[in-house]
């Protein structure tokens, strides 16, 4: 995101559908906002966009450094990205989300990249698998 990156693992035994479902369109570049319900969380609106999942390893309460997808239904489709203290939610209310990416490698700026977000709007996300 913007000049930040971060490894992130792909929880392939937990949520092996909504894996296989977000890797099959790597690269994936889109836009972050910061959330308005969900605490210290950046999102990605994704509208109507489906993903063709259901719910697999889904939570309410993603812990730092956790990346949910949530597949539509009550809400829009979005991505969420907890960088601190988050209760996934929406203007609908409690929303959960599939826990398939942990962030592994540059947790320690995760505060960084929300403040940014936060503070100064919008940035760009590149998603992209390693070597």
């Amino acid at each position: 995101m913007a000049s930040q990156v971060f490894v992130a693992k792909l929880e392939v035994e937990k949520a092996p559908k909504t894996c296989a479902a977000f890797t099959s369109l790597l690269p994936f570049r889109n836009h972050t906002i910061h959330s308005r319900w969900s605490g210290e969380a950046i999102w990605v609106p994704l509208g109507d966009y489906q993903f063709g999942v259901d719910f697999e390893n889904h939570t309410c309460h993603p812990s730092r450094g956790d990346i949910l997808l949530y597949p539509g239904g009550h809400s829009e489709t979005e991505l969420l990205i907890a960088y601190g203290s988050s209760s996934f939610a929406s203007k609908m209310g409690a929303l959960a989300g599939n826990h398939f990416l942990t962030i592994v490698e540059g947790r320690e700026e995760l505060d960084d990249m929300g403040k940014l977000v936060l503070w100064k709007g919008a940035q760009p996300i590149l998603f992209e698998a390693l070597d």
